[in-house]
């Protein structure tokens, strides 16, 4: 009974609280407004909005957004301390110890993406400067005048 008790302080030990309750992934939603818009990760990944993208706590990384017609913009996701996640860490003085805090560190767990979610309004692209607007089309197209007479080779009265 005994070596079941310390079998199972050393997992916990070697796990961390914060990996263990949070994961070393989070899911970060992108959305947008219009929907639809084409969006990047630095990482790799890329999704049409609203989208729901799964990735490791500890990446930082950056959402560029495209769409014709608009502007793009790009959005900066930054990793920050969990409340939850500094809870599972502090859990680490009763049953982790100094390796548990040392597997959260490592994994990331103990943080979460900012913003999530990610959000957008897309603003309409500006039209370069000199830019002509387009003209409505004319319902019937303007006569043409006819072509000049030739002269002919005869003259009246001769």
């Amino acid at each position: 009974m005994r070596s079941v008790f310390v079998i199972s302080v050393a997992g916990l030990a070697l796990a961390g609280c914060a990996t263990v309750t949070r994961g070393t992934t989070s899911q970060v939603q992108i959305v947008s407004e219009p929907t639809g818009v084409t969006a990047r990760t630095s990482l790799g990944y890329q999704c049409s909005t609203p989208c729901t993208l799964q990735v490791s706590r500890k990446d930082e990384f950056a959402v560029t957004f495209t769409m014709p017609g608009y502007e793009e913009q790009t959005v900066a996701v930054r990793t920050q301390l969990a409340g939850s996640g500094a809870a599972g860490f502090a859990g680490n003085l009763l049953l982790g110890g100094v390796v548990g805090m040392g597997v959260d560190a490592a994994t990331g767990s103990t943080l979460e993406h900012v913003p999530n979610p990610v959000s957008v309004v897309m603003t309409p692209a500006a039209k370069p400067p000199g830019a002509r607007t387009k003209r409505p089309v004319r319902s019937a197209p303007r006569p043409r005048p006819a072509p000049p007479m030739a002269a002919s080779a005869s003259t009246p009265g001769a």
